[in-house]
């Protein structure tokens, strides 16, 4: 907690990509405020891979550990709350929280993540980050060489089935409806030994969030280790499209190789600007936020 309501910084976001930033701004000696609220989108992942000196922990230990060796630098304070809005002011910012605290800074960071949609399958959700994941290169090595699934259909499913295939021999591509990949496409995956089923989802049997079988509507039912899917996604707020942050094609917010957004004096980080989600991107670009921030900071007061 913290009385002081000007800072240098403000982080909207408290997790991998938000703390990154947050402690190459506390080494550089700058005043910088954190709010969080709690919900990380791997909050149900029960180990983290792929991420150097940390690989098989679990993601709040790190997150955890982070947070005490940030927040030792005395410069850095965080608080626990929901940003509800924030406007331009006085050539920064000002930032409300959802319980009406009032917060100004020179500078903003989203770090601000995103909430994956659950498509309208029973026993989905509970399988998310668990068993069922889009990256195989933080979740694929632990089920290589087993029976997966790949949730997917025409150009984009035909690309992830094409990727999957490094981990394992038995795949099978659901296309959840009538398949939409092209002939070729077909001959393709079929000439890998990869199976194409086409019959809609019913639901997928699991127990503690491992898939045990998936099951179709025309009655069939596969054995599965492991799904990997790319969900839709939506920002966790609409802090980004209101200060009027440009958005990419494919919705995340747009920004350069520094992190900056096409707003002046807005920096993001993090999933909700990356296509690349991991742990391991996510540091690295909250690392590179952090220092041209204060890059920024140091040319606008030198």
């Amino acid at each position: 907690m913290t009385n002081q309501t000007d800072f240098e910084v403000i982080i909207i976001g408290g997790s991998y990509a938000g703390l990154s930033a947050a402690m190459t701004l506390g080494r550089a000696l700058r005043q910088v405020l954190i709010i969080d609220s709690g919900e990380p989108c791997n909050k149900q992942v029960p180990h983290a891979h792929n991420l150097l000196t940390r690989d098989g922990e679990p993601p709040a230990e790190i997150a955890a550990k982070a947070r005490e060796q940030v927040l030792s630098y005395p410069t850095i304070h965080l608080i626990n709350a929901k940003a509800a809005a924030v406007i331009k002011h006085n050539g920064g910012f000002l930032l409300n929280t959802a319980s009406g605290e009032k917060f100004s800074s020179k500078k903003i960071l989203l770090a601000t993540g995103v909430v994956d949609l659950m498509p309208d399958i029973t026993g989905f959700a509970a399988c998310w980050g668990v068993s069922a994941a889009q990256c195989p290169y933080c979740h694929g090595y632990e089920t290589s060489n087993t029976k997966i699934g790949v949730l997917g259909n025409g150009d984009a499913g035909f690309e992830f089935a094409k990727l999957i295939n490094n981990w394992t021999n038995d795949l099978t591509l659901f296309t959840n409806g009538q398949s939409t990949l092209t002939a070729e496409q077909a001959a393709k995956l079929k000439a890998h030994h990869i199976t194409i089923a086409e019959a809609e989802i019913e639901s997928i049997e699991q127990e503690g969030g491992q898939i045990k079988n998936f099951v179709l509507k025309n009655g069939s039912t596969f054995p599965l280790t492991t799904l990997f899917a790319r969900v839709q996604f939506k920002h966790s707020t609409a802090i980004a499209q209101d200060l009027g942050c440009e958005l990419t094609e494919a919705g995340l917010i747009k920004t350069d190789a520094f992190q900056k957004t096409t707003i002046q004096g807005v920096f993001a980080a993090g999933d909700n600007s990356n296509l690349i989600r991991s742990l391991a991107a996510a540091i690295a670009a909250g690392g590179t936020a952090g220092g041209l921030i204060n890059h920024e900071l140091v040319n606008d007061d030198f």
